[in-house]
């Protein structure tokens, strides 16, 4: 079957660009992410003072608003993905400007809004900026240095980490096994 989607023209590419830009420069909110955390900026009236305001920080959702305005919220609803509340922060910068960091759960994953009813971004366009293995946390850089090898093990025409693996169980089974004649038997 014939792939029937098409590339968009440059005009096409450069309307959404232009939509998708107006639409997050309409938020009451501005919001930037990297791969593990995602972070909120909010300008506030000059002047406020932390306990006049409201900031709910939970699992799945967000409220930020003033206690005097609480039913205009600068942001409020169900989040994008679930995040590590343990792990956000907020503080409130020079009594105008409410900063928040979102600890994602998943941080692999490119969230296209803050919340589910704001207008989405194309997480297609995000250039992720350049990383050092040493930045990463143990479990996504051993994954990352398997996929390294086993991309650099395929370049030399050579066995990847899960094909050694299974070498290695054999030669292991062959030598508990010495009576049975494994030189005719073909493993994929």
């Amino acid at each position: 079957m014939a792939d029937t989607t098409k590339e968009p023209t440059k005009e096409e590419e450069a309307a959404a660009i232009a939509k998708e830009k107006a639409e997050q420069e309409a938020l009451p909110y501005k919001w930037s992410q990297v791969i593990e955390e995602v972070t909120v900026i909010i300008d506030v009236p000059p002047g406020s003072r932390s306990r006049d305001l409201i900031v709910d920080i939970k699992r799945t959702s967000i409220v930020v608003a003033l206690k005097k305005s609480a039913d205009k919220p600068f942001i409020s609803g169900q989040l994008y993905s679930d995040i590590k509340v343990d792990d956000s922060t907020w503080t409130l910068d020079d009594q105008k400007e409410v900063t928040i960091t979102l600890a994602k759960v998943n941080k692999i994953e490119w969230w296209p809004h803050v919340v589910t009813s704001a207008p989405k971004i194309d997480v297609k366009r995000i250039q992720p900026e350049n990383s050092k293995l040493s930045d990463l946390d143990d479990e996504t850089r051993s994954m990352v240095e398997k996929m390294m090898f086993d991309q650099q093990q395929k370049q030399l025409g050579k066995p990847t980490s899960d094909e050694l693996k299974k070498e290695e169980i054999l030669k292991k089974f062959q030598a508990q096994h010495p009576e049975l004649d494994f030189s005719q038997a073909k493993f994929s």
